[in-house]
């Protein structure tokens, strides 16, 4: 197919079986799982920066602060560059930030200050503005539209493997050499900077569709104004408060587990960190499996409800149960962020990219969040800053049983 050649989510079925298309969709897949081992690096690299630069646990957050604030900033941007040059253009922009705030890794190792690995974390996740803010509404209409939410969600799947593999590497890498080894730190974000080249240049060399988003919903009726879109609405605070829990769980994991396990190191602790990934990825291929039975949004309500209720025995910080209810809070996370998105981005037609990019900027929740987290177990206990996500966890759950439905009416 022709780059410019326009397909529609009406007509999205037919053209899957334009080998272009199916490429499309594994290439744009790989991307998930680039950006989801980015973010499993970046729960290990806050309590290497905890050991090695002897930063406070508020201050590694601003880790996740840089990171997510990134999201903030350029989904905006990045949606008014793909309205008028396709989502295309958007990935590999995307791809460009990726690469050199990888690279960006190398001064900041020489400096050694915690300012400098802020700033190219902060252009990493510029990149991966990006690359979100297209790739998960590209994703959503490579097929048929009732479908939407389970291809996202096994793309999103891929994601959940980089944020298993991203752990073990940084376990085994960034606690050898007697905890001090920033030079493999280094090592690590060049060879993603390799790898993140090589995608750019088959995204440049392999012809795209392009999607032309429609003026007409799937109901046949004119797309309203975003503002009327109270799914939309309600999807963007959903999202805010899912990655919120998402990230401030994930951040601060290693140091619940060293405080509440008997014995277990940080380097055991990042691996254990890896179990949640699995238990996180194996939840999103049964959540794709499990969307052709049950609703999505009630399947969402569902798993957030759940992780209320395993936030809380965390909270209670009960030595191994607890340690295995924060394991288990991962595979219940799983479906929460892509549901999300799928259904805030339902019927937007051309909205979509505007739509997307509101979503996007709602990761902001994760830049904020843990920094409160760390303050609370600064001056209280890791335990108790659990309470936040089991908060976060309840208002996700209020999403998936209300407010997507409050607009169907």
């Amino acid at each position: 197919m022709a780059l410019n050649a326009p397909i529609s989510a009406a007509t999205a079925t037919a053209e899957r079986a334009n080998g272009n298309t199916r490429f499309a969709f594994f290439l744009v897949t790989s991307l998930f799982f680039m950006w989801g081992l980015s973010y499993g690096l970046l729960d290990v690299l806050n309590k290497h920066f905890q050991e090695t630069l002897q930063v406070s646990r508020a201050k590694s957050a601003l880790l996740q602060a840089a990171y997510f604030g990134a999201y903030f900033l350029m989904a905006m941007p990045a949606a008014a560059l793909m309205n008028r040059k396709g989502y295309k253009t958007g990935i590999l922009l995307g791809l460009f930030l990726f690469a050199a705030g990888a690279l960006l890794f190398i001064p900041a190792t020489t400096a050694g200050q915690f300012e400098f690995f802020l700033f190219a974390l902060f252009v990493i996740a510029s990149g991966l503005a990006c690359l979100e803010t297209a790739a998960n509404p590209y994703v959503t209409f490579l097929g048929p539209p009732e479908r939407s939410e389970q291809r996202l969600n096994l793309s999103q799947s891929f994601n959940g493997l980089g944020q298993f593999v991203g752990p073990l590497i940084g376990g085994a890498v960034f606690f050898g050499g007697g905890g001090n080894n920033q030079g493999g730190v280094q090592a690590i974000y060049v060879a993603i900077a390799a790898v993140v080249v090589v995608i750019a240049v088959l995204v440049a060399r392999t012809p795209m569709p392009y999607i032309h988003e429609e003026t007409v919903s799937a109901h046949g009726v004119s797309v309203r104004p975003l503002r009327a879109q109270r799914h939309l609405l309600y999807a963007v605070v959903a999202q805010f408060f899912c990655v919120a829990a998402q990230v401030g769980v994930g951040a601060f994991f290693i140091n619940y587990v060293t405080e509440h396990a008997h014995g277990i190191s940080s380097q055991n602790a990042s691996y254990l960190l890896s179990v949640g990934m699995l238990c996180f990825l194996g939840g999103r291929f049964l959540g794709t499996a499990l969307m052709g039975r049950i609703a999505p949004a009630t399947l969402l309500a569902t798993y957030a409800l759940i992780n209320v209720a395993l936030s809380l025995v965390v909270v209670a910080g009960a030595g191994l149960v607890s340690v295995i209810a924060l394991i288990a809070i991962f595979f219940f996370m799983s479906i929460q962020f892509p549901t999300i998105f799928a259904l805030g981005v339902k019927n937007l037609g051309v909205h979509t990219k505007r739509g997307a990019s509101f979503i996007i900027m709602a990761i902001v929740g994760g830049a904020i969040v843990p920094y409160f987290m760390g303050l609370l177990a600064d001056h209280y206990s890791t335990a108790v800053s659990y309470l936040i996500p089991a908060a976060c966890f309840a208002v996700v759950a209020w999403y998936g049983r209300y407010g997507y439905q409050l607009d169907e009416h």
